[in-house]
């Protein structure tokens, strides 16, 4: 089922950062960088070995870090990252039977969609917060603008292609919950440990969502 709470604090962070990490030592100073540029979010993908080990410890060392698990495809990932301490799961595409587990042991899951027969489906389901991915290959704001006519409740996390040059054009639509973004934990950037260069990213993705809130 859905979760007010993480729904409402995605909803106010605008960002959540999509974390690809081998490295479980990297954790808590990239947890570190996270919460001191006002970013407490990280959604780890199921792209490495390391994942359940890095949610664990990102948990143990920031307990305040809204901590997602992405790259969710099977029910037993899904009970593995929320026994690691994931708050929410994430998957790219709409399986139902990962969807049906995660609904029947209470975890808050964000599935993928891409048309608006699957978006039907969440619905039907009792879901309406949707990941839109991959969001730009699939038309960016103006497929997610054109979804939004007939499906008026369903709020979307888009991911996918979204970076700084672009994020804006899609928060800036009403149906737009928060973007996913890789760029801002960038691989090689955690592999070499420059975890400032990290916090400039950071710091400038946020500033860039304040300064377009403050607008409004």
């Amino acid at each position: 089922m859905e979760n007010k709470r993480i729904v409402k604090k995605i909803s106010e962070l605008k960002i959540i950062p999509v974390l690809v990490l081998n490295n479980k030592e990297a954790a808590k100073p990239l947890a570190d960088v996270l919460i001191q540029e006002n970013l407490p979010c990280a959604e780890v993908t199921f792209r490495t070995e390391q994942t359940i080990d890095i949610i664990s410890q990102l948990k143990k060392t920031a307990p305040s870090l809204l901590v997602g698990a992405g790259t969710v495809l099977t029910c037993e990932q899904a009970q593995r990252a929320v026994d690691a301490g994931a708050e929410f799961v994430v998957s790219p595409g709409f399986e139902k039977t990962l969807i049906e587990y995660c609904i029947k042991n209470n975890i808050f899951i964000i599935p993928g969609v891409a048309t608006a027969s699957e978006i039907q489906g969440a619905l039907s389901l009792g879901l309406s917060v949707l990941k839109f991915f991959p969001a730009v290959e699939l038309g960016g704001p103006k497929m997610i603008q054109a979804l939004s006519a007939p499906f008026k409740t369903v709020r979307f996390v888009p991911t996918g292609g979204i970076k700084k040059e672009n994020i804006m054009d899609f928060l800036a639509l009403p149906s737009v919950l928060a973007c996913g973004g890789s760029w801002l934990v960038k691989k090689d950037l955690v592999e070499n440990l420059q975890f400032e260069a990290i916090a400039a990213l950071v710091r400038e993705a946020v500033s860039l969502v304040q300064t377009q809130a403050q607008l409004q």
